[in-house]
C-alpha cells in the first residue's frame, strides 16, 4: 500500500488542528510572536538519514555580547544535552539554542563554538569560553543515527533560514521524531495575557518524540483506544510500525522552550519553565522512565552585558503576584505546540523502512472524535 499523501506543514489555518485552551494567540500563532524570536531549520531527508536541527534565535544582535535572562526545569533528566548547567547556575543563554538528533549534539555544540569564536577570538583566550546551548531527541527509530550525518554546515543552513514565518511538523530537528507512535516533530504556539497592567505573549516551541498510543489525550479527550485501533489496522494493511501494539513504554523525549516578552528574571523564567510540564502532561504524557522532559524558559525584555565596563540593565521585573496569567499561557501554549506538532508532521519511511503516520492522514475524521470522544 502507498504512503499517505503528506499534508502541508503550514499550521496558519487553525481548522487544521483542535485549539487549545481560551487565552487568545498572538498573530502567528507561534514563538515569533515574540518579538525579535525567529527560528530556522535545516531537514536532511535522504533515504535513511531522516533528520535536521533547528535554531532559535532569541533576538537578531550579537548573542554572547548581549545574553538573554534563561531558567531551565529539568522534569525527568533522561537526556544528553549540552550547556544546562552553566544555565542553571548563571541564568542567561549565550548563543542560539540549538536543537537535533542525540549523536549529533558534540557536532552542533562545537559549531556553536566556532560560530561565537568566529565573531569574537577573544573566546577562551582572554575572556571566558562560550556555553553553547544543544537539546535534542533521539530520532532513531526513523533516523540512521550511526550515519551522524549532521554536520556543521547544516547548523550554519539553519542559522541562515531563521524567520518569522517558520514551517512545522516533519521538518528540521523534527523529520525523524515520533510521537504516540505517529510521527511527531516541531510545534509552536502562543498566548496573549495581561500581567499586571501590561499585556504579555507567552510562546512555546517543541520538539515531539515522546508518549504511547494509548495515552494520547486531545481537549481533554481520551484518543488513545481510537488511535491503537488505527494503528492495528494501518499495520495489518502494510501501512506504518509492523507491531504497533508493542509500543507499552514511554521511552522518547520531548523538549520545550517557552519566550516571553515579560520582564523576569531568571529564577522567575525557571518557575516559567515547570509550568510547561502541566501542557505536556494534559496531552497524556506521565514523563516514563525512559522519557527525557528538558523545558526551558526565556525573556526579551531586556539583554544582560557580556563586558564588565557596560550597566547591567535597570529593569522593573514583574511582581509574584502577577505570574499567574503567565503560568497559564506557558501551560497552553506547551499543549497547543504539542497537538501542532502531531497534526503539522507528514508521514515519514526511514530506516530500514521503519515508518511514521501523520495524525491528519490516518485520522481524517479527527473533528468527530476529539468533540464527542470520552472526557479524562
Amino acid at each position: 500500500m502507498p504512503m499517505p499523501k503528506p499534508l502541508p506543514s503550514s499550521m496558519s489555518d487553525p481548522s487544521q488542528f483542535p485549539r487549545i485552551g481560551v487565552l487568545p494567540s498572538g498573530p502567528l500563532d507561534s514563538l515569533a510572536d515574540v518579538a525579535g524570536v525567529s527560528v530556522g531549520h535545516c531537514t536532511l531527508d535522504a533515504g535513511a538519514v531522516q533528520t535536521g536541527v533547528t535554531l532559535i534565535r532569541p533576538h537578531a544582535g550579537d548573542m554572547f555580547l548581549n545574553k538573554v535572562p534563561a531558567g531551565v526545569a529539568v522534569l525527568n533528566g533522561f537526556g544528553k544535552s549540552m550547556g544546562l548547567l552553566q544555565l542553571q547556575e548563571l541564568g542567561q543563554l549565550e548563543t542560539p539554542l540549538v536543537m537535533g538528533s542525540t549523536f549529533a549534539v558534540g557536532t552542533l555544540a562545537t559549531a556553536l563554538s566556532r560560530q561565537a569564536i568566529a565573531q569574537h577570538t577573544e573566546i577562551g583566550r582572554d575572556w571566558p569560553t562560550v556555553n553553547p546551548l544543544v537539546l535534542e531527541c533521539n530520532d532513531g527509530y526513523l533516523n540512521d543515527a550511526q550515519a551522524f550525518a549532521v554536520q556543521a554546515e547544516h547548523l550554519a543552513a539553519a542559522a541562515a533560514d531563521a524567520r518569522l514565518d517558520f514551517a512545522q511538523g516533519s521538518v528540521g530537528a523534527g523529520r525523524g521524531m515520533s510521537a504516540f507512535g505517529l510521527k511527531g516533530g516541531i510545534g509552536s504556539a502562543s498566548r496573549r495575557v495581561r500581567a499586571g497592567a501590561e499585556p504579555c505573549t507567552v510562546a512555546a516551541l517543541v520538539l515531539a518524540n515522546f508518549g504511547r498510543p494509548q495515552a494520547l489525550t486531545i481537549q481533554g479527550r481520551v484518543l488513545g483506544p481510537l488511535l491503537q485501533e488505527r494503528l492495528n489496522a494501518a499495520a495489518a494493511a502494510g501501512v506504518g510500525p509492523s507491531s504497533p501494539e508493542n509500543m507499552q513504554v514511554e521511552k522518547g523525549s520531548i523538549i520545550l522552550v517557552l519566550a516571553t516578552d515579560a520582564p523576569l528574571d531568571a529564577r522567575q523564567l525557571g518557575r516559567l519553565a515547570r509550568r510547561a510540564g502541566a501542557g505536556l502532561a494534559r496531552t497524556g504524557s506521565d514523563y516514563g522512565h525512559g522519557s527525557g522532559d528538558i523545558a526551558l524558559a526565556f525573556s526579551s525584555a531586556y539583554t544582560l552585558p557580556h563586558r564588565l565596563s557596560e550597566p547591567m540593565p535597570s529593569i522593573a521585573m514583574l511582581h509574584e503576584a502577577c505570574l499567574d496569567p503567565l503560568f497559564q499561557a506557558a501551560a497552553e501554549a506547551c499543549e497547543q505546540a504539542i497537538v501542532k506538532a502531531l497534526f503539522a508532521a507528514s508521514s515519514v519511511r526511514g530506516r530500514n523502512g521503519h515508518t511514521r503516520l501523520g495524525l491528519s492522514e490516518l485520522m481524517p475524521d479527527w473533528p468527530a472524535y476529539v468533540s464527542a470522544g470520552p472526557q479524562r
